[in-house]
C-alpha cells in the first residue's frame, strides 16, 4: 500500500560512497558520523499529526542505509518507495548537498509526486530551492506538524491551489511560485503530539528497522531526547538557532515552551518503550526558575526511572543542581563555553566569566551529577591560535577541581564547516571578523564535494585562515589528550594512540594539500582515490575517542519486553499518577 507521506533523510554528500572525501574532525562530538546521518526530531512530530489525521507516514533514512552498506542502491530503493510526498529535511547546511541530489533522484522515478523541503535551512534559502525544477515546495518555520496536515487535506481533496496554507513556498502548475505568509507561529507547544509509539508503530508496519533508525548504531546504542523550546531566549553570534537567527529565519519574535507538566510526560511516555538516556534539548532554565523545577517535580512523581540528560546554556551553582539532584535520580549536564577565553566568548554573545565555568562543574559533582560534558572550539572570532591552546590548557584546572572518578569529559573540536546562514555572523561577517567562501545555498553545495575537510570550511577569520585553524585543530587535540593523561584520566596507551590518530589525520590532509597542486584532473583524481581508505577509517573518531560520548546501555533487542510493555499501553486508557515502570 502506497504512503501519503514519506519523510527522507539524506547524507551530506551524495554520493560519499563514490567520492574521494576526507572527513576530518567534523563530527567527533555529535553522535552520528560525518555523513550526518542523524534526521530531525521534527519527523517524528509531523508523522505523529498525520497519523492522528488518518494519513500514512513513513521515516526512511537513506543516509543511514548507505552507511550500511556498499552496495545499497539508493535509486532501487528511492523507485520501490510510492507516496503522494517526499519530504526531504534540509535542516542544517551539512546537508545541503546530498538533499538536492536526492530530490533530483526522486523525480527521476516518481515525476508526478511532489517533492517538499523543510527545516531553518530550507526556511533561509526557499528561494533558491525553488528555483530549482525538481523541488516543488518549501514548509517554512519550525512549527510545520499542522500546516502538513492541511497541506495533505487540500491534496486528498484534489486541490491544486494551495495560498490557504500556511508556511508553504509553492509552485503551480505552470511552475510560478507563490510565496505564503509563515502565519503559524505557535505561543506555546503543548499542543504538538510527541509520541515515540507512532515511529515504532510505523517501523514495525513497514518492517523496516535498518531504514527507521535516527542515526548509523543507534540500535545499539538508544538515546531519546524531548524538547523544552522552539526559539531561543539567548543571541550567541554563531548560532542559526539564536533568538536573532529564529526572527530572521522563521519569523519567530519569541521563545514558545512546552509546559513542565507536558514535558515531563513526554519523558516518561518514551520512558515506557526503552531504558535508555533521554535528553532534554533546551536549556530548562530558559522557562525560568519555576518552569525548571515544575519539570523536575513532575519528571520524580511519574516515576521515571531513565537516566536524564540536560543541557545548560549558562552557567549554574548549588541552587539548580541541588534541585535536580532533589527530584531527579540519575542524571548527567552539558555544556557548551565554546572557549575559555573571555574575550572570545564576549565576542560571541556569552558574557560569563571562567570561575562560573569551574563552579558549574564542581557544583553538578558536589550535587550528584554523574557525567558532564564539557565543548569547547577553534575557529571563533577574536580566537587566536593561543587562544584556543589556551582554552585546551584550562582543563587541567578543572580536571583538578574535581575527583578523579567523577565524569568530567572535556572536547575541543573545529567550528566546522560552516557559520549558520541567518546567524549574527553570517549577516554581519565583518563585525565579527569572518571572511566567507560560500554565501548562496549553491556555494555551499560545491564546497561539500572538496576531498578534504579543510577546504570544505566556508569561514576564515581574521585571527586565522583554513590552514592555521585546521593546524591548530590538531594542536589542541594533542594538547588535550596530553593534559587528560597527565590528569590520571586515560591510559598511557590511550594517549599514545590518540596522538598517533591525530597526527596520522594530518599527515592525511596535509597529502591531499599536495594532491591538490596537481594540475592534470586524472593523475589527481587517482591520487585522491588513493588515499580514501585512510581517510575512512578516521572517519568516525578523528582528534576525539568517540566512544566517550556513549552512555552505556542497553540495545533496543535487550529492551523488547519494555517496547512490547509500552505498546500496550499507548492502546489502553493509562492514568500515570505515581508508577514504576516494566525493568
Amino acid at each position: 500500500m502506497a504512503d501519503d507521506i514519506i519523510f527522507l533523510h539524506a547524507p551530506s554528500v551524495y554520493d560519499f560512497r563514490k567520492k574521494p572525501i576526507f572527513y576530518g574532525p567534523v563530527s567527533d562530538v555529535v553522535p552520528s558520523t560525518p555523513v550526518f546521518e542523524m534526521y530531525p526530531i521534527g519527523f517524528m512530530t509531523m508523522s505523529s499529526h498525520l497519523e492522528a489525521a488518518g494519513f500514512r507516514t513513513r521515516i526512511v533514512n537513506i543516509a543511514v542505509q548507505m552507511l550500511q552498506s556498499k552496495d545499497f542502491d539508493v535509486e532501487k530503493r528511492i523507485k520501490s518507495l510510492h507516496a503522494k510526498v517526499y519530504a526531504i529535511d534540509l535542516h542544517w547546511m551539512p546537508h545541503c548537498h546530498g538533499a538536492v541530489e536526492l530530490a533530483k533522484i526522486v523525480k527521476k522515478y516518481h515525476p508526478d509526486a511532489i517533492v517538499e523541503f523543510g527545516g531553518f535551512s530550507s526556511s533561509y534559502f526557499y528561494e533558491e530551492l525553488l528555483a530549482m525544477p525538481w523541488i516543488d515546495m518549501v514548509m517554512r518555520g519550525d512549527s510545520t506538524e499542522i500546516p502538513h496536515v492541511k497541506l495533505m487535506q487540500a491534496l486528498e481533496k484534489g486541490c491544486t491551489d494551495f495560498s490557504n496554507i500556511p508556511n508553504l513556498a509553492w509552485k503551480d502548475k505552470d511552475s510560478k511560485v507563490h510565496v505564503n505568509e509563515v502565519s503559524f507561529i505557535p505561543d506555546d507547544l503543548d499542543w504538538v503530539k510527541f509520541d515515540y509509539g507512532t515511529m515504532i508503530k510505523n517501523t514495525m508496519k513497514h518492517m523496516d528497522i535498518k531504514g527507521a533508525l535516527p542515526w548509523l548504531g543507534w540500535d545499539k546504542l538508544p538515546m531519546l531526547s524531548v524538547f523544552t523550546v522552539r526559539g531561543c531566549s539567548l543571541n550567541c553570534a554563531e548560532c542559526g538557532g539564536s533568538h536573532e537567527a529564529n526572527k530572521r529565519l522563521l519569523c519567530r519574535g519569541k521563545a514558545a515552551f512546552r509546559s513542565p507538566e507536558k514535558l515531563a510526560e513526554d519523558i516518561a511516555a518514551a520512558g515506557d518503550y526503552l531504558k535508555t538516556p533521554v535528553f532534554i534539548i533546551g536549556d530548562p532554565r530558559q522557562g525560568g526558575k519555576d518552569y525548571a523545577e515544575r519539570l523536575f517535580k513532575n519528571i520524580h512523581d511519574l516515576g521515571v526511572d531513565n537516566h536524564i540528560a540536560f543541557e545548560i546554556f549558562l552557567p549554574a551553582g548549588d541552587e539548580f543542581f541541588s534541585m535536580v539532584n532533589h527530584y531527579i535520580g540519575e542524571y548527567s549536564m552539558e555544556f557548551s563555553p565554546d572557549s575559555h577565553d573571555e574575550v572570545v566568548r564576549l565576542a560571541m554573545g556569552k558574557g560569563y566569566d571562567n570561575r562560573s565555568i569551574e563552579k558549574t562543574v564542581t557544583s553538578s559533582f558536589n550535587n550528584g551529577c554523574t557525567r558532564f560534558d564539557l565543548f569547547y572550539m577553534t575557529g571563533l572570532p577574536s580566537q587566536t591560535r593561543e587562544s584556543a591552546l589556551d582554552s585546551v590548557r584550562a582543563a587541567k584546572g578543572l580536571w583538578d577541581s574535581v575527583k578523579k572518578d567523577d565524569g568530567l569529559f572535556i572536547y575541543n573540536a573545529p567550528f566546522a564547516p560552516f557559520v549558520d546562514p541567518g546567524s549574527r555572523a553570517f549577516e554581519d561577517p565583518e563585525k565579527w571578523g569572518y571572511r566567507f567562501f560560500a554565501r548562496t545555498l549553491e556555494e555551499h553545495r560545491t564546497l561539500l564535494e572538496n576531498p578534504s575537510w579543510k577546504l570544505v570550511l566556508s569561514y576564515e577569520t581574521k585571527w586565522m585562515n583554513r590552514d592555521q585553524i585546521a593546524e591548530t585543530s590538531y594542536d589542541c587535540a594533542n594538547e588535550l589528550a596530553k593534559i587528560e593523561f597527565e590528569a590520571g584520566r586515560i591510559p598511557e596507551e590511550m594517549y599514545t594512540s590518540r596522538v598517533e590518530r591525530t597526527e596520522y589525520a594530518r599527515d592525511v590532509m596535509r597529502r591531499i594539500d599536495e594532491i591538490m597542486t596537481i594540475k592534470d584532473d586524472i593523475e589527481r583524481n587517482d591520487k585522491l582515490w588513493g588515499i580514501k581508505r585512510e581517510g575512512e577509517e578516521l572517519m568516525n573518531s578523528t582528534i576525539n575517542n568517540k566512544k566517550d560520548l556513549d552512555w552505556l546501555t542497553g540495545s533496543i533487542w535487550s529492551n523488547a519486553p519494555r517496547v512490547a510493555a509500552g505498546l500496550l499501553k499507548s492502546y489502553l486508557p493509562f492514568n500515570r499518577g505515581k508508577r514504576r515502570i516494566c525493568q
